[in-house]
């Protein structure tokens, strides 16, 4: 009942929310005089932010049309390499013939669209061959496709990785830093010549025994009973997947928004105030912001409850206790963090990171046991939190390059990058994995420190 319930309260909204549109255009017109007073910017700024606030916002466009290279505008095309039920794969061509390293973007199934990538991509892809997993919204997806859980979910990664063949580098974003480690570790364990040449995990939560966050002591708190019971609901009848049990992505949103409602809140009164003020380009970012954020997709339940079972509950993967039923041959195969040796690791994690904690990341190296020390790297990025990690500046002038480097150091007989394009982000190596330097214990004792030292800096003041 409970999605039936919003979409009743959505549909009876909708003659107000029409008729603030109608309002805001009016106002807002630069035919209508009035829109230049203090008076109409208020009216239309008022008006444009209830619609805004009752709207259902659809799944934006990746619009990556033209990237840049050595100096040249070129075209990218994009189009979809791989249609499967639940994920499409999707690949960036660029119009120009380069060897650059062919990547694998695995997006996360967590509510929001593979859009919310779009910085990521839009940063690699000057020299990088870029392909991404289009995860699609689960209530378009008809009962009669079957059912969709974690085990699926490594099941396509590994399919991707197969198609893309042995030259490529994978980059998992949160959520994903799990089921893409699995898939790797199997792949290892089957000496599947299609093993990637490297993987990135960025604010993944390997384990969440190591630091805990408000997202991982709900998973620990509640019994997995409570998540099917509290928000899991049926698909109703009028949509394709009707039907389906979803973890509703209106669900979802509301617990991103109640993480942080004092930043919402501040940031839509801030937007409300650049429309009265004319502040037109502080406004237009707001909308493109929230235009992303607030499009949110549902998600199969079966994969939801099975992932809160596994990662967040049971630790299964650090543990050494994670199995994968293979979805076609129905055979279980135990996931042996150890089998990996050849695929090159790098981790990124956050400062500021709430959701994918100190250390939830890096434990990844901690429980690969057999893979050398000169394939193991991390980075720690000081200032951002972990929407920052792969999209906005540091991402792209001091997080983007250290990927890079690390890629091209695992690939050989790819193109250099441009001179040029090194003058404008210049290349950075990534450091290697020091359990010393980067493990919980050593960044707590920074932590502290650093804590400590803003205390007698206020005290001396």
């Amino acid at each position: 009942m409970l999605y039936h319930l919003f979409d009743i309260h959505h549909a009876f909204m909708t003659p107000a929310r029409l008729t603030a549109e109608m309002t805001r255009n009016a106002w807002a017109n630069p035919n209508n005089p009035l829109s230049y007073t203090p008076l109409g910017r208020t009216i239309a700024a008022g008006a444009e932010l209830f619609e805004r606030s009752t709207r259902k916002f659809a799944k934006p466009e990746f619009g990556l049309k033209t990237t840049q290279i050595d100096g040249r505008t070129v075209d990218v095309v994009e189009h979809i390499v791989s249609e499967r039920p639940f994920c499409n794969l999707i690949h960036f061509r660029r119009m120009e013939r380069r060897n650059d390293p062919r990547v694998l973007i695995v997006a996360p199934m967590s509510g929001h669209y593979a859009t919310l990538l779009r910085g990521t991509v839009e940063a690699l892809l000057p020299h990088h061959d870029v392909y991404i997993t289009d995860w699609k919204d689960a209530r378009q997806v008809p009962l009669t496709e079957g059912r969709f859980d974690l085990d699926s979910y490594i099941a396509y990664v590994r399919e991707f990785l197969t198609l893309l063949g042995p030259d490529v580098h994978v980059v998992a974003v949160c959520q994903p830093a799990v089921p893409v480690f699995a898939a790797i570790a199997l792949m290892e364990a089957d000496e599947d010549p299609n093993t990637p040449l490297s993987m990135t995990l960025m604010g993944g939560p390997i384990d969440t025994r190591v630091s805990k966050t408000a997202v991982t002591e709900l998973a620990e708190e509640r019994p997995l009973s409570w998540f099917e019971k509290t928000v899991v609901s049926p698909v109703p009848f009028y949509y394709p997947g009707a039907h389906r049990r979803v973890y509703p992505g209106f669900l979802q949103l509301s617990g991103f928004m109640s993480m942080n409602l004092d930043r919402h809140v501040g940031s839509h009164v801030e937007f409300y105030n650049h429309l009265i003020q004319g502040d037109g380009e502080s406004a237009e970012r707001h909308r493109d912001f929230y235009d992303e954020y607030l499009a949110v997709m549902d998600m199969d339940a079966d994969f939801y409850l099975q992932t809160v079972e596994t990662v967040f509950q049971k630790h299964a993967l650090p543990k050494g206790e994670m199995t994968w039923k293979d979805p076609l041959s129905g055979r279980v195969h135990k996931v042996d963090p150890s089998a990996i040796r050849k695929t090159a690791l790098l981790t990124i994690e956050g400062e500021l990171d709430d959701i994918s904690a100190h250390g939830q990341t890096t434990a990844a190296h901690v429980i690969a046991t057999k893979l050398p020390a000169e394939k193991q790297f991390h980075h720690f990025q000081e200032n951002v939190g972990h929407y920052g990690i792969f999209n906005g500046s540091r991402w792209r002038t001091l997080i983007m390059p250290r990927i890079r480097h690390f890629m091209r150091a695992h690939d050989s007989k790819r193109d250099p990058i441009p001179a040029d394009d090194l003058k404008k982000i210049p290349d950075i190596a990534p450091t290697h994995w020091d359990v010393r330097v980067h493990g919980i214990d050593a960044v707590r004792a920074r932590t502290a420190k650093a804590k400590k030292s803003e205390k007698t800096a206020e005290a001396a003041e």
